[in-house]
């Protein structure tokens, strides 16, 4: 995966609140690159330093393999959450996922500028990258 790209989204979680969440898609979708795989596939392999717990499936699931301690900081951080959390943390059984029609980031202006910058700044690294079709050689 491009190095550039896992920078850019790094960056981007990392501009996400306490008490919200994202889907993968929608990291997507404000980088303007990628899809929800690519941005599970940078948050599985380099997003330890980061908010991972943030960053999860559209249907509000926590990362999985991850579910006890997402939970933990979820309930620290006041992410709104749907389900049997309260069974799951005493027995390990219950469903629960984060209400992300509740708890969705809904990014500020600032945000924005900022996100626009690390966007740009990654499609200004893909051209460097590429190379135009005038310039290949046969």
């Amino acid at each position: 995966m491009r190095t550039e790209y896992v920078e850019a989204v790094l960056e981007l979680v990392a501009l996400i609140p306490a008490g919200t969440a994202v889907a993968y898609g929608d990291v997507a979708e404000l980088l303007g690159s990628g899809g929800p795989r690519q941005v599970g596939s940078v948050m599985s392999h380099y997003g330890s330093d980061v908010p991972w717990w943030r960053v999860l499936k559209s249907s509000g699931e926590a990362p999985q393999g991850h579910e006890h301690a997402a939970l933990a900081l979820y309930l620290r951080e006041g992410t709104p959450l749907l389900g049997r959390y309260n069974d799951f943390l005493r027995t390990g059984q219950g469903r629960w996922r984060v209400d992300l029609d509740s708890g969705r980031w809904a990014p500020t202006d600032a945000d924005f500028d900022r996100i626009d910058a690390i966007a740009e700044r990654l499609d200004r690294e893909s051209h460097k990258l590429s190379v135009p079709d005038d310039e290949m050689t046969v």
